[in-house]
């Protein structure tokens, strides 16, 4: 038998580090070749990493939430043959992240290894199985674990009202399945109850806390809001439309539609209006270096569509939509919305946006400060489409309108040229024949 080292990959472009957000094994594992190990975070690219031999798991280096430099040992296999390395055991990390147990945020879901702080030559254990060889139940532990499981299973559990503490998970790493939870409501059980309290009571206490590192694509997140929050004086601005003409065209274009054109929603026409709005305001598409104190404007939109994804926010980007139609620009949302929600996008749809837009209209809302993607300018959001009374004309009528919240980088856009830009896409969509005109 021999050793085999298997070693942190460059993953992105010239990479100098990963953060490791969950491991898909644990030591004693056996493993086949190409299976899947561990996933790492580059930026906002999670990767699968594939074993590239099989064996046995002998040593797993770094906790979920820990940057690992590339090159540095991730994984130690024993094989079949000499291997890669000699037999003597590489000692552990130095300054080991402490103890967690978490779910990959997002679609790709995995369970993470908890294990404690090791020393030279521990290694985690496999979980405690009872007389059965089936996983005892769960319960909080004095560490306030968060057990292992998808948003779709949490989501399930919540509405069934089961606590997932008490749910014994099969999975990998004790992670809670769709069959977990079935088996544990056919068992007859409830969740947690208050003591002395029906197990079924809809008003049992409530105890206990759950902690939740925040790692990976939500840390990334954290860092990027915060970094643009910190780095952008922001200030937002407020209008609201009537987007009464535009509903009703926009109505005919889906009644009329051809079978092979998708149905509109509203953000075809907000890109449009955006586009042309930037002719006269070409400074708003740019990206601002407050480090090196230079503005790059783009000649090309590049539209950033913040989309809420299972793996969290992100922000696919529509390329070149002042070369789109109505029709090609609701295509493309969708393909590269769904490309981050599925997370099958790829690094370069992922970036490179010079506008955002950020739509909370599905979810109600009266108005938003949205906070500006940075290096960006600028980011507008549309709220809710609502039936409104308003005066027109001398007169009292119901129309359908819509606020217009809208956040820019006060070091480049004054408040008069923002208002001037929020003026022309208002202009744009209250008058939507003019949209595509030119």
């Amino acid at each position: 038998m021999g050793r085999y080292v298997f070693k942190l990959p460059d993953v992105g472009e010239g990479t100098a580090e990963a953060e490791l957000v969950a491991w898909h094994v644990k030591v004693g594992d056996t493993v086949a070749e190409d299976q899947i190990i561990a996933d790492i975070m580059t930026d906002k690219a999670t990767v699968e990493l594939t074993s590239p031999v099989a064996g046995r798991v002998t040593a797993a280096h770094g906790e979920p939430g820990q940057q690992l430099a590339v090159g540095s040992p991730l994984v130690e296999f024993e094989v079949e043959g000499a291997g890669n390395a000699a037999g003597a055991e590489a000692p552990p990390p130095s300054n080991p992240a402490p103890q967690a147990s978490v779910p990959l945020t997002g679609g790709q879901t995995a369970a993470a290894v908890s294990s404690p702080q090791r020393g030279e030559g521990d290694h985690p254990k496999p979980q405690a199985k009872d007389g059965g060889g089936a996983p005892t139940a769960r319960t909080l532990s004095t560490r306030n674990e968060r057990p292992l499981a998808s948003p779709a299973v949490r989501n399930r559990a919540r509405d069934l009202g089961i606590a997932l503490q008490f749910v014994p998970g099969s999975g990998p790493a004790g992670r809670i399945e769709h069959g977990d939870l079935d088996a544990y409501v056919a068992s007859g059980g409830h969740g947690s109850s208050a003591p002395g309290a029906s197990a079924s009571s809809t008003y049992a206490k409530a105890e206990g806390t759950t902690e939740t590192r925040i790692i990976g694509l939500r840390r990334k997140i954290a860092e990027k809001m915060a970094d643009s929050v910190r780095r952008i004086p922001h200030i937002t601005y407020v209008e609201e439309i009537d987007v009464t003409a535009l509903e009703e065209l926009r109505a005919h274009l889906n009644a009329t539609r051809k079978k092979d054109q998708p149905k509109l929603n509203v953000l075809p026409f907000i890109a449009r209006a955006i586009v042309v709005a930037l002719r006269d305001q070409p400074t708003i598409n740019s990206h601002y270096d407050d480090e090196a104190g230079v503005l790059t404007t783009h000649a090309a939109v590049h539209l950033g569509i913040a989309a809420q994804t299972p793996n969290g926010l992100m922000v696919p980007v529509v390329r070149h939509a002042e070369a789109r139609d109505p029709y090609d620009t609701a295509l493309e949302i969708a393909r590269v919305s769904g490309a981050a929600k599925d997370g099958s996008a790829k690094r370069e749809e992922l970036s490179g946006s010079t506008i955002t837009i950020t739509s909370l209209g599905t979810l109600g809302g009266v108005v938003h400060t949205p906070i500006i993607n940075h290096p960006e300018v600028a980011i507008v959001g549309p709220n809710k489409i609502a039936e409104r009374v308003v005066v027109k004309d001398g007169q009292m009528v119901v129309r359908k309108m819509m606020n217009l919240s809208s956040s820019f980088d006060h070091r480049i856009v004054d408040g008069h040229d923002a208002a001037v830009f929020v003026q022309r896409i208002k202009g744009l969509l209250e008058h939507p024949a003019t949209l595509w005109m030119g």
